[in-house]
């Protein structure tokens, strides 16, 4: 099977996203001397609250967009920038949802969460500009922030199930 262009672009942008993704959270779990519930719950608030904003970001340009638009005012997605807001939107609040899940789980499954926490705050972040700057340039522009969004939020939520049977 022959890959076209833009998938060998996305592949690379998911490669590098998820290598990224692995090293950091590896190292963050490496260094973390552990934390007691209280202090690693404050970390899990501050985590918590990244891609609440980024969902209330995402929610905002929509309605923004639908604003400075007459045909898409009253609904729909007639505009082009109020239908590329609502896929952002979409997929912003799809990450969102799994990253809180991942987040407080493992939060409770090991007392080492507080460096990842944040290094996965710190990913979650970088991966949504990354995600918004390339949407309108097609999928190899937004294969990397898609995926560093994704790969360390999916590695976090297979740690912490690893964690919790581990005991």
């Amino acid at each position: 099977m022959t890959l076209s262009a833009v998938q060998r672009g996305v592949a690379r942008g998911m490669a590098g996203a998820a290598a990224i993704g692995i090293v950091a959270l590896v190292t963050a779990g490496w260094f973390d001397p552990g934390h007691d519930l209280p202090e690693r719950l404050r970390a899990l608030a501050m985590a918590l609250v990244v891609p609440g904003l980024w969902s209330a970001a995402a929610i905002g340009n929509v309605a923004r967009s639908r604003f400075f638009s007459a045909r898409s005012i009253d609904g729909g997605d007639a505009d082009p920038a109020v239908a590329q807001g609502r896929a952002i939107a979409q997929n912003t609040l799809e990450q969102a949802v799994l990253a809180v899940i991942a987040y407080a789980a493992l939060t409770i499954a090991t007392n080492r969460s507080t460096f990842a926490l944040a290094v996965l705050a710190t990913c979650f972040t970088v991966g949504r500009v990354g995600f918004w700057a390339g949407y309108r340039r097609g999928a190899a522009a937004r294969a990397f922030g898609f995926a560093l969004t994704f790969y360390p939020t999916a590695l976090a939520l297979l740690a912490a199930l690893v964690l919790a049977i581990r005991g």
